[in-house]
């Protein structure tokens, strides 16, 4: 053991995994191998440790990925990057104490709230907000809190599952709430909701559609009639957006998607949305709406379970100060990436062919992605390197440093550039060089 953890192709782990973690790696393997029986040279040993160690240290941490896919909100590459202002507030109020639960000017206890409630107000236009740690803890939130025991009245083309088997039916069991379905799968209409309303209804629930789409023969109300019938009943409507946009998306050439503001001017009581899909922030429930029902969700008790931390909020709100000053263009990543045009990525895609001159330029088609447009396709350009190994050629990628995430068609390996940052580009050349060494 001692000659095995002094070699230095497994010393060279010892940083990123630690000593006791390569030990004990080492005795499983060499456990394996007097099992087994059969016999293994110090070499072969060393060799096929360093190979179980490499697939540990893969697994087992967090590492910065190039996301060559086209995807530009990649549920498992971690959705939306971070701009630089909301990395600066984490470090800034992540590294220091602050003001989270303090009042400066009483010096008494405060809330952790109310400082992104003034921002959340001035971005959305409602009365009022609050934040939770995903946007599946918002919607639980509210059922808890304004369903407990009673009924909710939900369209069945609405009853979705996204990803990570979360269910609409399940989230309302598990609040505690009962379930009223109405309409057909492709038609529901106002007189359908209507007829559902009863002494035990809670509230009506929109949910966004997420990862399909029902076309053809299909019909539901518009959002302002049904918020419109909610306050002649007295029930309140609930929207989960979802995606979380607060910027009109059609104006990058991709589908609309319906903002936070456009459910606020419906007359929804409450919307909630993510915070690291559209709105480009970190992962965290939002959740707007109007003063009495944001009330109601402050004092449930399950909050404390559910509420965002220090620098989540830090980076929130940094991320909204740059819609709020309108400089969301330049300072929001996922923005910049839909607004390159088509010349600023040939331009680039340049200098990966004359690093590969096996390599071609191709028109290609990237895509918002994140669950929010899944079929909402946006123009790109991609670098094709054709090789009867095009998965090897992958795999080899995703090993690298720093791993590459590319996409294979028509057994060729696509770099598409629509979600590779500028300053990536060097490091994205470098890597497919040394994986196709």
């Amino acid at each position: 053991m001692h000659r095995i953890l002094a070699d230095e192709r497994i010393a060279a782990y010892e940083g990123d995994l630690g000593r006791q973690r390569i030990k004990r790696a080492a005795e499983t393997f060499l456990s394996r191998v007097r099992l087994s029986g059969d016999g293994f040279s110090f070499d072969k040993t060393i060799e096929a440790l360093a190979r179980d160690l490499e697939r540990i240290w893969l697994t087992s941490i967090h590492r910065p990925v190039i996301n060559a896919t086209g995807i530009i909100l990649h549920t498992n590459l971690g959705r939306a990057p971070l701009g630089a202002d909301a990395l600066a507030a984490i470090a800034e109020l992540g590294g220091r104490y602050s003001n989270l639960e303090y009042d400066l000017e009483t010096g008494e206890r405060g809330s952790r709230y109310t400082a992104i409630a003034e921002v959340l107000r001035d971005v959305t236009g409602a009365e009022d907000g609050l934040v939770v740690n995903n946007c599946a803890a918002a919607v639980l939130l509210v059922l808890d809190t304004l369903a407990r025991g009673r009924e909710v009245i939900v369209a069945r083309s609405q009853l979705v599952e996204i990803g990570g088997g979360f269910r609409i039916p399940d989230v309302l069991e598990r609040s505690g709430a009962t379930l009223v379905e109405v309409g057909t799968t492709n038609r529901v209409y106002l007189a359908d909701y209507e007829r559902a309303l009863s002494q035990r209804t809670a509230l009506i629930l929109r949910t966004h559609a997420s990862n399909y789409r029902i076309e053809g023969f299909v019909h539901e109300p518009l959002p302002a009639a049904l918020a419109e019938l909610g306050r002649r009943a007295g029930v309140p409507v609930v929207e989960d957006l979802g995606s979380g946009a607060v910027v009109d998306l059609a104006q990058f050439g991709v589908a609309h998607e319906r903002m936070v503001q456009e459910a606020v001017n419906d007359g929804m009581s409450l919307v909630t949305f993510s915070g690291d899909k559209l709105l480009g922030g970190p992962q965290a429930g939002i959740i707007a709406g109007r003063n009495s029902f944001i009330a109601r969700l402050k004092s449930n008790a399950l909050l404390r379970a559910v509420r965002a931390d220090k620098v989540t909020l830090a980076a929130l709100r940094a991320t909204l100060d740059s819609y709020r000053r309108d400089t969301w263009r330049e300072e929001i990543p996922i923005y910049r990436m839909l607004a390159a045009t088509l010349v600023d990525l040939r331009d680039r895609a340049a200098a990966y062919v004359a690093a590969f001159p096996s390599a071609e330029i191709l028109e290609s088609d990237a895509y918002v992605g994140g669950g929010s447009l899944p079929e909402s396709r946006i123009a790109s350009v991609a670098v094709a390197i054709a090789t009867p190994k095009s998965k090897m050629l992958a795999a080899a990628l995703r090993r690298g440093d720093p791993p590459v995430v590319a996409r294979i068609e028509n057994d060729r390996l696509l770099i598409d550039l629509r979600a590779i940052a500028p300053d990536d580009d060097a490091e994205a050349i470098a890597a497919v060089a040394a994986s196709m060494r």
